[in-house]
């Protein structure tokens, strides 16, 4: 029998090349009966019967492949036979292996690879290390779906060589499995085998950028700049210009110029990456220098500038920019490309400009899955919940199949809504679609089921999800925080490390409000100090959480501490430190806060000047209160709701003056809603004005006739005149209905 040959397997040991064993596994190769050493005790007749009929099956096999018709090669040969190549000629040998290389660079699909796969087996390529590369990067480039296959290859290589490893590397950046091609990319380093080069770093470094770990992408430019200066390769304009954006996209902006700036030689992508992160960065002024300098330097703007820079203007709500880079865009003659238009729907639908958005997006032509998608959520995140949902009908009857993006767009709309059974439709259609794998499709799913206090439904979702993103980690935690489930939601967050991942600012920014009770100041403080270890309290969202969590336990101070060393404030910011202030009695520290947002360029909206009037009425600054309403409607075009309404009618019953107050509900032109008049009611009653208290809770009466709170409320209004009669009556009908208040809990 035919010894087995030493190999090395991928630790270096030497090992046995077994019948197969290793990547091309072939369970049907056995040894034949033939091939085994004969007995000692076989007599010479024996051996010689035996040595014919072998001479004679030997005979007949070469006889059958002499009659065999030759199949022609799939490729011209081009090479000398090489080693591990079955018993066909030469020339057949080597065309076989060239067509093979061929086809698997061609990217063909799954079931075409594994077709491939087992022609390579079949014909004997074991051991050509080209190959198993080209076979890893075949089925990589299927993502999700070759995967797993592509690490099973690349475990059974003798000998792997920078492509396969950039192979199963890029794969899983392109299918967002960003950790893991970190893990891949370190344990690449640690091997030593090989060497990374100008196609391992520009994947790698996506990954750091789309994760925010900028530490690791410094120790990657430190690899990069260590192969330079040991000679093993040069600078690279793809792995620069991945440096510029992932240093922008992380927000460190002087380390991304300085990298930009050291370039020799930059392409339109370069430019591209570094106006898209400073313009993230707000730093308007710049991104037109950046746009001149290019235009100087002999590149003209093309849609994919516009694509990147338009968007970060609607998330910072730079409208004039926006509109200045629409009428820019359309000069330089690629306003039709599809992608511009979709970036400016996008951009004017964050700044709330949602009747240009909704023009513009019907003027398109040919509208994509992306159209439909930034439409749609775009009403959704301006609340527009009933016209989100009318689009996404309309979508559906145009023929536009949805893909996993606007799946989890129009979610929301439905949760808010309380339709919950479409949500579920949405669930099922993802199933039959093959959409469940998508981690943003999840992850919003989870927030549904949350928000519709199903959290069982919830947790099953969760249980079947990939467990290797963190997106879907905090979507649980924020559904446990929605159910007030501080138990599970705290548990969840401990095991975050113990998968291996460290919480981030929205794990922290959603867990902050579990601790907005004072029996739970200390755990809000070690989430606070872990922020500040981790760099990410100084994070709007997370730093607009712990404000309201140190104002609603009381420590004012804390809160105004906190506010004080944040180096972006938004609207939330403002309105969390006015609201605390007015409750606490200090109205005058919440007009100089007011004061200071206005100079700050931040725009108050509804929930400011909510805040502002309840200081008002607090405090009976009656004149100042009516001041910011009028101002409301005058300078910032805000219309009132039945929250404003209230703190209206309340400045004037604080102040006595009833009559305006009734002469204002009656002056509004649309009717005005119960939780108005009955604040109404409530300052009639104070002041014991039973003339008009009968005329507000017969409006009530007519809106609202089975509301047993406000019956009660006028009996005791009846009983505090002395109007014994009329109690009587009102007590009668509370009977009649079987109208019962709902008892209240203590908790001594």
């Amino acid at each position: 029998m035919e010894r087995s040959r030493p190999t090395l397997d991928r630790r270096g040991a030497k090992c046995h090349d077994r019948v197969g064993g290793g990547l091309f596994q072939r369970p049907w190769q056995v040894v034949s009966p033939l091939q085994r050493n004969s007995s000692p005790l076989e007599n010479e007749a024996s051996r010689r019967r035996r040595r014919r009929r072998m001479h004679s099956i030997s005979s007949a096999v070469k006889r059958r492949l002499r009659l065999r018709p030759r199949c022609l090669p799939l490729a011209s040969p081009a090479t000398a036979p090489r080693c591990g190549c079955s018993s066909y000629g030469a020339r057949e040998a080597v065309g076989s292996h060239d067509s093979l290389l061929l086809r698997l660079q061609s990217g063909p699909a799954l079931t075409e690879v594994r077709r491939l796969h087992a022609a390579l087996l079949v014909r004997g390529y074991r051991r050509s290390t080209v190959l198993a590369a080209q076979l890893v990067r075949a089925y990589a480039s299927l993502r999700d779906g070759g995967l797993w296959h592509a690490v099973r290859v690349f475990d059974g290589m003798l000998t792997r060589n920078s492509f396969a490893w950039n192979a199963v590397i890029k794969g899983l950046v392109d299918a967002g499995r960003f950790s893991e091609a970190l893990q891949w990319y370190w344990d690449m380093v640690r091997d030593g085998s090989v060497v990374a080069d100008r196609f391992t770093y520009p994947p790698v470094l996506k990954a750091c950028a789309a994760l925010g770990v900028v530490e690791l992408g410094r120790k990657v430019q430190e690899n990069v700049e260590a192969d330079i200066a040991r000679g093993i390769t040069k600078n690279n304009v793809f792995v620069q210009c991945a440096l510029v954006d992932m240093f922008a996209k992380c927000g460190c902006l002087g380390e991304a110029r300085n990298v930009f700036e050291s370039m020799e030689v930059r392409d339109l992508a370069t430019w591209t990456a570094m106006i898209g992160g400073t313009a993230h960065g707000g730093d308007w002024f710049e991104v037109m220098t950046l746009l001149k300098r290019m235009k100087l330097e002999g590149f003209w703007p093309d849609s994919m500038i516009f694509a990147t820079v338009i968007p970060a203007c609607g998330k910072v709500k730079e409208l004039r920019t926006g509109m200045a880079l629409h009428g820019c865009a359309v000069k330089c003659g690629v306003g039709d490309d599809i992608c511009v238009p979709n970036a400016l729907v996008d951009m004017y639908c964050k700044c709330a400009r949602l009747d240009m958005a909704a023009s513009l997006f019907w003027s398109i032509d040919h509208k994509d899955i992306i159209s439909w998608s930034t439409i749609i959520a775009g009403h959704s995140q301006n609340r527009r919940y009933h016209v989100s949902v009318s689009l996404f009908t309309e979508m559906v009857a145009s023929g536009v199949k949805p893909n996993s993006t606007t799946l989890a767009s129009i979610l929301p709309s439905l949760s808010e809504l309380r339709l919950s059974r479409y949500g579920k439709e949405i669930h099922c259609f993802s199933l039959r679609n093959g959409l469940e794998h998508s981690e943003f499709l999840v992850s919003a799913l989870i927030d549904f089921y949350g928000r519709q206090g199903s959290i069982r439904e919830a947790e099953i979702v969760f249980e079947f999800a990939p467990k290797n993103d963190l997106v879907v980690l905090n979507s649980m935690i924020g559904g446990y925080v929605v159910n007030e489930d501080t138990e599970s939601a705290l548990r969840l967050l401990r095991a975050l490390p113990q998968e291996g991942f460290r919480p981030d600012r929205v794990t922290v920014a959603s867990v902050l409000p579990l601790c907005n009770q004072h029996s739970r100041l200390l755990q809000g403080k070690e989430l606070h100090a872990y922020a500040i270890r981790h760099n990410i309290s100084s994070c709007c969202s997370v730093s607009n959480a712990l404000t309201d969590m140190y104002c609603k336990c009381g420590c004012l101070e804390l809160a105004i501490k906190s506010f004080l060393l944040m180096t972006e404030r938004n609207t939330v910011t403002y309105n969390t430190l006015i609201s605390s202030l007015g409750k606490h009695g200090h109205a005058e520290q919440a007009f100089i806060l007011f004061d200071l947002m206005k100079r700050d360029g931040v725009s108050p909206d509804k929930v400011t000047f909510v805040a502002l009037l309840s200081c008002c009425s607090h405090e009976g600054l009656i004149d100042k209160g009516l001041c910011f309403y009028d101002s409301m409607l005058r300078d910032y075009n805000i219309s009132p709701d039945k929250e404003h309404y209230s703190c209206i009618v309340d400045l004037y019953s604080r102040s006595g003056r009833l009559d305006d107050a009734w002469n204002f509900i009656a002056n509004l032109q649309e009717v005005p809603e119960i939780d108005v008049l009955g604040c109404l009611l409530s300052a009639y009653r104070e002041h014991n004005r039973m003339d008009i208290a009968e005329l507000v809770a017969e409006r009530i009466f007519e809106q609202n006739p089975n509301d047993p709170g406000y019956h009660i409320l006028l009996s005791n209004i009846y009983a505090s005149a002395g109007m014994w009669s009329e109690v009587t009556r009102i007590r009668t009908m509370i009977e009649e209905r079987s109208l019962k208040k709902r008892t209240g809990n203590s908790l001594i």
